[in-house]
């Protein structure tokens, strides 16, 4: 993306980001969500993922033990962390996501996370983009 700037506008570099997230290949995929903290771990989040997950801040405790089971049986099942675009979404928007999924065959998901980090993408380019 560097070498093709100056990009004409905003949804100039939104499309460009999007078409080349698409031709990527899915180990390309697989590292970017390897750097991902999973919900609800603030130790590893940066500001970023910690403001996109703010909507779990003040959650019930009972709701936050099952994103965490559930995240634990997410990444048995597909060997990568789940991934949400979590901004706007609560502990139980963001739970209901992962129960949702976790029947997905491989392949399905893997397509789904793409499309959820694709979203995040957007929106952190956003963020630079005002910085």
């Amino acid at each position: 993306m560097l070498v093709r700037r100056p990009f004409e506008n905003h949804d100039a570099l939104h499309a460009l980001a999007e078409s080349i997230w698409w031709t990527l290949d899915p180990p390309d995929w697989l590292e970017a969500f390897s750097v991902h903290p999973k919900i609800g771990d603030k130790k590893r989040a940066g500001k970023w993922s910690s403001d996109e997950q703010s909507g779990i801040d003040g959650a019930q405790a009972a709701v936050l033990a099952r994103i965490a089971k559930a995240n634990e049986d997410y990444e048995r099942r597909f060997g990568w962390v789940f991934l949400v675009n979590a901004t706007g979404k609560t502990a139980a928007d963001i739970l209901a996501c992962l129960e949702t999924r976790l029947p997905n065959d491989k392949a399905t998901e893997l397509r789904v996370a793409a499309g959820e980090q694709a979203q995040i993408t957007a929106l952190r380019l956003d963020k630079l983009m005002c910085e």
